[in-house]
């Protein structure tokens, strides 16, 4: 199989799990694997240059689009989905406390999730914060 068509499977993955994560970095590999492919039809079997071509590209993308990101994500009107959960409400899958983090169900989604106070297997929460990957819950004391 050619080089260049390894490295448009190996965008296509990229494209695939950037899509399911939505954080750009993916995308921008996914990128730098189009542009090595490129490389690979214009100069083949260099694959030296296709890598460190394809790195430069992924890296100026990432400098040079963070303040892109930046600004528009503090845009007016601008909510991240993930910050749309503190408010909500949902049901612990695993007992959760402040040093050991459990899982929680949010509408669909399943979140690791930690707590000041221990929440059990089965308790009502409601999201009070979010870190990067884990939720900060509360037991939740209202009726639904």
């Amino acid at each position: 199989m050619a080089l260049w068509a390894i490295w448009l499977i190996v965008a296509g993955i990229l494209l695939f799990l950037e899509m399911m994560t939505l954080t750009f970095y993916l995308l921008w590999l996914c990128i730098g694997a189009i542009v090595a492919a490129v490389i690979d039809v214009l100069l083949p079997g260099s694959l030296i240059a296709q890598v460190l071509i394809g790195s430069a590209v992924v890296i100026v993308l990432t400098i040079f689009t963070k303040r892109i990101t930046r600004s528009f994500q503090k845009s007016r009107g601008f909510q991240d989905a993930v910050d749309a959960l503190v408010g909500k409400h949902g049901v612990m899958l695993e007992d959760a406390t402040a040093e050991a983090p459990g899982i929680v169900k949010v509408g669909n989604e399943t979140w690791s999730a930690v707590s000041n106070d221990p929440v059990k297997k089965g308790e009502t929460i409601v999201v009070i914060s979010r870190g990067s990957s884990v939720l900060q819950v509360e037991k939740w004391g209202g009726n639904s």
